[in-house]
């Protein structure tokens, strides 16, 4: 019995391993340039014949008089149906945001979106989180994904989900890896822009807008926090990229699984010395410890980035280590996981959480939705409570809220 339990257990372990560098191709090859996008169509199943039907049937059947007539009964393809979001009682809304800046074919460029209203009544302005899903992923399938709406029900702020459209990427992933995207154009302007517009027309607290992502949604995140600190008062990266170290598709995807040697020190070095009063930003790092997309070592070098930007902040000499266990059974099944936090006087400023057992997968989520793992801990909400520590200042706000970085 024994045996056969071991022979399985490694069988699963070899299953997964598959699926993952299977994932990391579809990466790699969604991020290449193609000359002719491939389109999958659906074919209807070969025609199964009924029985044939004698003349009084075909009558009623067919209306042919004296004529044997056969049923044909054809199966149609089913329309593939999207995860929605699950019943609730905010208001989910689906728009979308236009901009001046000039998309690749000329012409102003739009971007869709979801917004996440609870109907949780506030005094207060609401915070709001912005949440970039990641490769192979809609806005609609990221939050079914996170179960980010269900806990903004609970805590009372909204949730922004812009949508990557295909027209711009096959795979709808984020062009993280550009230099252009890196310096803060393109999808980071846009979606810096359509933050503001909807936290103006809602009335949203612009001290409290918060930004998170899985994979290059995460890569994203980092540019747009990065490039907009006065819009972003912390962000959240989960199985993210290292930052600024790339500029093509080949280079990303070195970087996701080797990280990068020297380059992604002098990145932020460059961007600090770019901009003296920079105002630091709070991070939270999650990563799957057998992540075979986007190797481990991506948060490492991503946490020693964060500290570069944010050493004038940082009190505490060591990080302080917490270990929490696994829990295999229960209602609330647990990976085990390590979490090394850097703290700015009693404010958490740099958390690092590796999740033993979890691949490239959301921890925490719906286990339904791909890329999403339903063994806790709960992503969204250990990044939601880091989020809520922290604040931007108002002069920090006024004085940052349509600037940008300069460039590199």
């Amino acid at each position: 019995m024994t045996k056969n339990l071991s022979k399985l257990w490694l069988k699963s372990l070899r299953r997964i391993g598959r699926v993952q560098q299977t994932q990391g191709r579809m990466l790699l090859k969604s991020m290449l340039p193609t000359a002719v996008r491939s389109v999958t169509v659906l074919r209807p199943k070969p025609v199964k014949r009924a029985r044939s039907v004698g003349v009084k049937g075909a009558k009623g059947l067919a209306g042919l008089n004296g004529v044997k007539a056969r049923v044909k009964a054809v199966r149609r393809p089913r329309a593939m149906t999207l995860p929605l979001a699950p019943a609730l009682p905010g208001a989910w809304q689906k728009s979308w945001f236009s901009t001046s800046i000039k998309g690749p074919a000329g012409g102003a460029k739009r971007m869709l979106y979801w917004l996440y209203l609870p109907a949780k009544e506030t005094l207060a302005p609401r915070p709001l989180v912005v949440m970039l899903h990641g490769c192979q992923q809609t806005a609609p399938e990221f939050a079914a994904a996170t179960r980010m709406n269900t806990l903004a029900e609970r805590k009372g702020f909204a949730v922004l989900y812009p949508q990557q459209s295909v027209a711009s990427d096959a795979h709808r992933c984020w062009h993280w890896y550009k230099r252009a995207t890196q310096q803060g154009q393109g999808d980071v302007e846009l979606i810096a822009d359509m933050i503001a517009q909807v936290r103006q027309k809602h009335g949203l607290d612009a001290s409290r807008t918060y930004v998170a992502g899985l994979s290059a949604g995460a890569a994203l995140a980092s540019i747009v926090a990065l490039r907009h600190p006065g819009l972003i008062a912390a962000v959240g990266l989960h199985s993210a990229p290292v930052y600024g170290t790339t500029d093509s598709a080949m280079s990303a995807y070195r970087a996701m699984q080797h990280g990068s040697p020297l380059a992604h020190r002098h990145t932020v070095r460059a961007l600090a010395q770019a901009e003296p009063e920079f105002p630091g930003m709070p991070v939270m790092l999650i990563h799957g410890a057998r992540d075979s997309v986007v190797r481990r070592i991506n948060m490492e070098q991503l946490s020693e980035q964060f500290e570069i930007l944010n050493a004038a902040a940082i009190t505490s000499a060591e990080p302080v280590v917490r270990r929490y266990p696994g829990r295999a059974g229960g209602r609330s099944p647990r990976h085990a996981c390590q979490t090394s936090t850097i703290y700015a006087g009693r404010k958490p400023l740099i958390v690092k959480c590796e999740v033993e057992a979890l691949g490239h997968a959301w921890s925490g989520g719906d286990g339904s939705v791909q890329f999403s793992a339903p063994e806790g801990p709960d992503a969204a909400l250990m990044m939601w409570t880091f989020f809520s520590h922290h604040r931007r200042t108002p002069d920090v706000v006024a004085t940052r809220l349509t600037a940008s970085l300069p460039r590199l």
